[in-house]
């Protein structure tokens, strides 16, 4: 009962997730292995000399991987290997895309931007934008501008308003040294709102208090 416990969490957890560095077919060194996924269930094992697990993994047509060298015996899976390479290397690069889409870049303005700067600007957030990045949008202050954050809230509002079939407010404004900024994050096209539907501005009065 034990031992098959053990093995459960062995499947579960590993989910016949190959180690960098293993041993397929002649490589693997045990005289026996125990062989996972048989059965109708998929969740049986039979320990069985590995002159006999090769033989079977040729009968089928599959590779003997060792996916449990420390194990004793080693625990082996018989797959098409190169197949499993093929499923690995897309996985890394669908996890590779994925990070690219969650990367957050910043885009910086003053509280007295000329309307033609704005209009930049917010074309440049939602560039970034459609790029799947998120977005920080920032208003930097100096001297006495620190004494009226509300100018700052006003220039964060209209770039929320601008872009609000584009993106989510996923961090309101927020106080930062010498600066007020928001986070906007990308809405999928599947969710976007129709234009003219915009999302909820900024609040001014929680941050003129923080």
């Amino acid at each position: 009962m034990d031992s098959r416990f053990k093995l459960g969490r062995l499947l579960k957890r590993e989910h016949f997730r190959i180690a960098r560095q293993y041993r397929i077919n002649q490589q693997i060194r045990a005289r026996e292995v125990r062989i996972i996924g048989m059965g109708t269930t998929g969740t049986d094992s039979i320990v069985v000399p590995l002159p006999d697990a090769l033989e079977r993994a040729r009968m089928e047509g599959l590779d003997l991987v060792e996916v449990a060298p420390n194990q004793d015996p080693p625990v082996c899976k018989l797959l098409d290997y190169g197949r499993f390479k093929f499923v690995q290397s897309k996985k890394a690069r669908e996890a590779k895309k994925s990070q690219v889409r969650t990367v957050q870049r910043e885009v910086r303005m003053r509280p007295k931007i000329g309307e033609h700067d704005i209009q930049a600007k917010v074309k440049k957030v939602r560039e970034l934008l459609a790029e799947g990045a998120k977005v920080k949008v920032t208003v930097n202050l100096r001297g006495r501008e620190n004494t009226h954050p509300e100018i700052a809230v006003k220039v964060l509002r209209r770039v929320a308003e601008a872009i609000a079939t584009d993106a989510k407010l996923e961090r309101p404004p927020t106080v930062e040294q010498r600066a007020l900024s928001i986070i906007l994050a990308p809405i999928p096209r599947s969710q976007q709102q129709p234009t003219g539907e915009p999302v909820t501005a900024p609040a001014e009065n929680g941050n003129e208090n923080a």
